[in-house]
């Protein structure tokens, strides 16, 4: 396996952007994040769409590999969105006839509906992991949506009580994670972006359901959370997150911050030791790519408040939205921004 540096060890967030020829990137950057299927955006015959999304797959990994980074992943190439695939696969959702809620965006989203008791089926990406880990040496992660962003996707018709549906959706996460860690993943990353979205009742649950999510599975393990993707959301509080020093309490060891785009204050990151910070240091929301030293300048400024130990550069969020040529420039101004400070640091 290719060594990965014992400082400043560069990542992804999850996505990378899906080729023309699989998706229609028209109706992608035209509509609301699924969060139910949407069949409608592959181009592909179903027949033949599992082989082109493991053709697909194969450039998002040598993309990555080419651009230097250290710890990667499947792109999510095989996936909707981030959410759905596995929101979809549990026992207790009626996919068929979702339900509504209100975006995060202020806009109408149509949802999965919970009509029974939330139960994990058996492995949703067990393949994925699998498919990843024969082709690259590198370090792997995987992502998973986590349980609190998962219980605020869903329209509940059974439960009656949020927490108690956070507390299922956090079983059947945790059981994932553990195949998924069995399967070959090196990381697991939750996806928790409704943290920031609904802090009142984050605050009330949000943590008890991350550690229930990850309950068992060996690190190392991350939570991310952003203030949505750039393609979607332009602007974006510098004054911080509604949620965020609350993850002190959380069992991950690391946790995944947007900070290029919104500018933010990263005095807040002390509030968070001792966890390893995943620092976005690529902003997703200008053409322009970032020159390494840019890149370098961001991870700078992220050392006066987290040691270079606990310190990951990485994108702010998924690259899902971005032209593949820019997110494939990012990648590489992230890898050699990187290390630019791993010399001084060593120097």
């Amino acid at each position: 396996m290719t060594a990965t540096p014992a400082l400043l060890p560069t990542t992804v967030v999850g996505s990378y952007p899906q080729p023309e020829w699989l998706v229609r990137r028209d109706i992608l950057l035209g509509r609301l994040v699924p969060r139910v299927r949407a069949r409608e955006i592959w181009r592909v015959d179903p027949e033949v769409l599992e082989q082109a999304q493991d053709d697909a797959t194969l450039l998002a990994i040598r993309d990555q590999e080419r651009a230097g980074i250290d710890i990667i992943t499947d792109g999510e190439i095989r996936r909707e969105s981030y959410s759905n695939r596995f929101a979809l696969a549990l026992e207790g959702i009626d996919a068929e006839n979702p339900g509504e809620i209100t975006s995060r965006g202020g806009k109408p989203t149509q949802v999965p509906r919970v009509v029974g008791p939330i139960r994990w089926r058996g492995p949703v990406e067990r393949r994925d992991v699998e498919f990843l880990r024969a082709n690259t040496d590198r370090r792997i992660k995987i992502t998973l949506p986590g349980p609190f962003t998962l219980s605020q996707q869903a329209v509940d018709a059974h439960y009656g009580d949020e927490e108690a549906m956070a507390m299922d959706y956090a079983a059947a996460v945790a059981a994932e994670a553990r195949a998924l860690k069995a399967a070959g993943a090196d990381v697991i990353q939750l996806d928790e972006p409704w943290l920031q979205a609904r802090p009142e009742a984050a605050r009330r649950y949000a943590v008890k359901a991350i550690n229930r999510a990850l309950e068992g599975v060996p690190g190392p393990t991350v939570v991310h959370l952003c203030f949505g993707y750039a393609h979607q959301v332009k602007d974006k509080p510098a004054s911080g997150y509604s949620f965020l020093p609350q993850l002190a309490d959380c069992v991950a060891g690391q946790i995944s911050i947007e900070a290029a785009q919104p500018r933010l204050d990263l005095g807040i990151l002390r509030e968070l030791a001792p966890k390893t910070i995943l620092l976005g240091v690529l902003d997703l929301g200008t053409p322009e790519v970032e020159t390494a030293e840019e890149v370098a300048a961001r991870i700078r400024a992220g050392l006066r408040h987290v040691p270079a130990e606990r310190l990951v550069p990485a994108p702010d969020c998924g690259m899902k939205y971005l032209p593949r040529d820019r997110a494939f420039g990012k990648l590489r101004a992230l890898a050699e921004g990187a290390a630019i400070v791993r010399r001084e640091l060593a120097g």
